[in-house]
């Protein structure tokens, strides 16, 4: 903010007087606070340091002692610069005794050879340090205008920590208070050189108070909480070899603080930083958002080494798309829970899904530690939760798996409410013989056991293990895809891959191939427009339970919830409008694989 006295020797009214530096070279950078016109040799004791102090030297001791103990002085008091008028004590030039305690001190010392008007330098460098006040007192209003709009927006740390560097022009780190960097912004610098090491710079940086600059690693320092909580540090670095950092970064780096603390208070009941970094950075390798190489480095400044490791992407999601009162009820839940097919979550509130969805993602992510993993975890959409496993050998792959899967049910286990006891069996009653396919027995839907484990509520599926970064889109990418086939299939497998989905897999591989969905079209199109216009029958629901049954009419009645009268009157409707024979077996498998593919594309 203030002038240097290097620039101050680069004013007119200064160049008037012919100055000479005579001692003093190392200071030259230090800032001017003002300028003090002194004649007296105790005036130290009035001073307040970053002063430069003029005289004629008619005040000044007359002896060696005198002069030292004057220079001492104001070295001690911290003045910027001394400068001596020639001509009226001193004629050719200042005491040699002056001179050399003055560059001992490092004080800079300057003759002025020629008479020059005091007021005229006073006048140059105070109307220096008004307009550098003037622009330091903008350049705070911009500083505060800016985060106060990044505060009501509630801008992610990542934007903050970049309108703060622009603001600046300084590199930016926010660390937790782990040491782990959860955002930065390098200010156009080598990013990889300013976070190489950082666990280990970092706490070296240690400051006092809250906001410090420690001028040894050339770093400005302030910590980030709020209400008595604090959670990490923003850092700024500003050259040790510069001067100390304006008041004005000063002012920057605590009102970004401030605002990544606030940000943080809105937010906390969603999820924290790091998990939005995890976020950040599994969503950036599935989108191309962000180059591979940045990936790598800002997960391993979180913690997470991805470089050199064999990577696994796996997914879990509830088998449900809709938020499920009780976790463990399976997709065959009996009819009373249900409403027209779907359950009753009119009661769960608009906030049962997302709430549902963090659960899982704390489960998963918990379930990662647990099994002492390494891996990115973050919700990828509304209904699944990605991790990319960073394994050190591919040998350790089926084990890892294992190992997580069988975490993921422990905490879940744990974390469930105790089920109320189960209600008595009652017996199923017998189909009958007519609609029995030959030498198969079929059973009602009401027939499972109440005592037979349920279907976990959730799937876990992996991806192909690969090599590298750049191949890890398509582990996540497949990961997914597995999961989403994985959600009809009956068995209850610890972590379904590739080989586990069959058909519904494929199809679902196949989901973005124009030959599969004019299939679909030309397969069950009739059959949908009809839908379209009459919503209250959806007959492609009944169809699709009389397929799902084995074509036995009875077991697809009850589990349309339909009269066996009604359901053989709406198989007789769908028949005609599809214009197939609903007894045929390869035109009901036709049908069975289009209604597959169906589900497949519809899956976002």
């Amino acid at each position: 903010m203030f002038p240097t006295v290097r620039e101050v020797l680069d004013l007119v009214p200064v160049r008037n007087g012919a100055p000479r530096l005579v001692a003093g070279t190392a200071g030259l950078d230090r800032s001017v606070r003002w300028v003090h016109i002194a004649e007296v040799p105790d005036i130290a004791t009035l001073l307040g340091g970053g002063e430069l102090v003029l005289t004629t030297g008619i005040g000044l001791p007359g002896d060696d002692a005198g002069l030292r103990e004057f220079i001492g002085a104001l070295a001690d008091v911290g003045v910027s610069g001394l400068a001596v008028e020639l001509g009226r004590r001193y004629v050719s030039g200042v005491p040699r005794v002056m001179a050399a305690a003055a560059e001992r001190r490092g004080l800079p010392l300057i003759e002025l050879r020629r008479g020059t008007p005091f007021v005229r330098i006073t006048e140059a460098v105070h109307a220096l340090i008004v307009d550098a006040q003037l622009t330091e007192l903008r350049a705070t209003e911009e500083i505060h205008q800016r985060f106060t709009e990044l505060s009501v927006e509630g801008a992610e740390p990542a934007e903050v920590l970049r309108q703060a560097a622009e603001l600046a022009g300084c590199p930016m780190v926010l660390e937790n208070l782990s040491r782990q960097v959860l955002a930065y912004d390098p200010a156009g610098e080598n990013a990889e050189l300013l976070l190489d090491g950082w666990e280990r710079h970092s706490r070296q940086i240690r400051p006092p108070g809250r906001t410090a600059y420690d001028p040894d690693s050339g770093w400005l320092v302030t910590t980030v909480g709020a209400r008595g909580q604090d959670w990490g540090r923003l850092l700024l670095r500003w050259p040790a070899t510069e001067s100390t950092p304006p008041t004005r970064l000063t002012i920057l780096i605590e009102r970004a603080a401030s605002t990544l603390a606030l940000g943080r208070l809105i937010r906390r009941d969603a999820e924290g930083l790091e998990r939005q970094i995890h976020r950040t950075l599994l969503t950036a390798l599935i989108d191309h958002s962000r180059p591979v190489d940045e990936v790598a480095l800002r997960a391993k400044a979180l913690g997470v080494v991805l470089d050199r490791r064999h990577l696994v992407g796996v997914v879990v999601r509830h088998r449900a798309d809709e938020p499920a009162g009780d976790a463990g009820t399976p997709d065959d839940e009996p009819a009373p829970a249900r409403r027209g097919g779907r359950r009753d979550t009119d009661a769960e509130g608009p906030e049962a899904g997302p709430a549902r969805l963090r659960d899982l993602a704390e489960a998963v992510s918990q379930a990662v530690r647990d099994a002492k993993l390494t891996a990115l975890t973050s919700p990828l959409d509304d209904q699944a939760v990605g991790a990319l496993l960073a394994l050190p050998d591919p040998a350790a792959e089926e084990k890892a798996l294992s190992a997580f899967a069988a975490a993921l049910r422990r905490v879940r286990l744990d974390a469930a409410p105790a089920a109320p006891a189960a209600p008595t069996a009652r017996p199923a009653r017998p189909l009958e013989a007519p609609d029995r396919p030959a030498g198969r027995a079929v059973a009602s839907a009401s027939a499972r056991p109440v005592d037979a484990p349920p279907r976990a509520a959730i799937v876990v599926a992996a991806g192909s293990g690969v090599g590298s970064l750049r191949e890890a889109r398509r582990s996540l990418i497949e990961a997914r895809q597995v999961a989403e086939a994985a959600r009809r299939d009956p068995r209850d497998l610890p972590c379904y891959r590739l080989p586990h989905v069959g058909l519904a897999g494929l199809l679902h591989l196949l989901r973005d191939e124009p030959r599969l969905q004019t299939f679909v079209e030309r397969e069950l199109g009739p059959l949908l427009a009809y839908d379209a216009q009459h919503p209250r029958e959806q007959l492609l629901g009944t169809l699709r339970a009389y397929l799902e049954q084995g074509r036995n009419k009875s077991a697809g009645a009850a589990a349309a919830h339909l009269s066996r009268p009604a359901f053989y009157e709406r198989l007789a409707r769908i028949g005609r409008i599809l214009d197939a024979d609903l007894d045929s077996v390869d035109r009901c498998l036709s049908l069975h694989v289009a209604l597959l593919a169906l589900d497949a594309v519809r899956t976002p």
